[in-house]
């Protein structure tokens, strides 16, 4: 059954490379590939809940006096949040893929749907915010269940923080993904990107 999510995420992942366009190299895509089924492998046991406020919310209390903190402004999409409820999903409800993640994450489909979803348009969040981020980035990781969000390790130079961002990518238009900055320095398993 993981075997299969895997492959369906991995199958999904270079699709979408292919459907936006996107000329990232090869290098790129087997990264994202292998970042997303480590994730996936190092994620199953992890429960996050959140609300989905964009305030600060105790994010990591010990390290949240950083003296960075992030600029918004700088990543913000300027994109209308669509309806979750009433959005024309790329992904079909009752389809495969929606199903597997459903099972393997303990999900209703619904949810399901939107993780995929959103999963897969992450990168334009997580680009916008590693231009600000620089040297003091550790690693990023994407939870999974019933609140998605793409958490960001930095050193403890940064101010904890989280944000909804709105997608602007045609694959996830208007969609949210909470982003929380975790100044942790905590560096992800099986994270390729990730700093010392």
């Amino acid at each position: 059954m993981v075997k299969h999510l895997i492959n369906i995420i991995m199958i999904g992942t270079v699709g979408m490379w292919a459907l936006t366009g996107c000329d990232k190299g090869a290098n790129d895509v087997a990264d994202n590939i292998d970042t997303t089924s480590n994730k996936t492998a190092a994620l199953k046991s992890q429960t996050t809940t959140t609300p989905e406020s964009s305030e600060v919310t105790n994010v990591n209390s010990k390290n949240s006096s950083g003296s960075n903190a992030m600029d918004w402004s700088k990543t913000e999409s300027g994109q209308k949040a669509a309806d979750r409820a009433n959005y024309d999903y790329p992904f079909a409800l009752d389809s495969a893929s929606v199903q597997s993640y459903a099972d393997y994450f303990k999900v209703d489909n619904a949810t399901a749907q939107y993780n995929l979803t959103v999963s897969m348009a992450s990168n334009e969040a997580l680009s916008k915010t590693l231009d600000q981020l620089s040297d003091s980035y550790v690693s990023h990781e994407l939870t999974d269940g019933e609140t998605m969000e793409l958490i960001i390790h930095t050193t403890p130079d940064i101010k904890a923080d989280r944000h909804n961002y709105v997608i602007t990518g045609d694959f996830a238009k208007g969609l949210v993904l909470p982003i929380v900055i975790k100044p942790d320095g905590v560096k992800s398993e099986g994270d390729v990107h990730g700093g010392a």
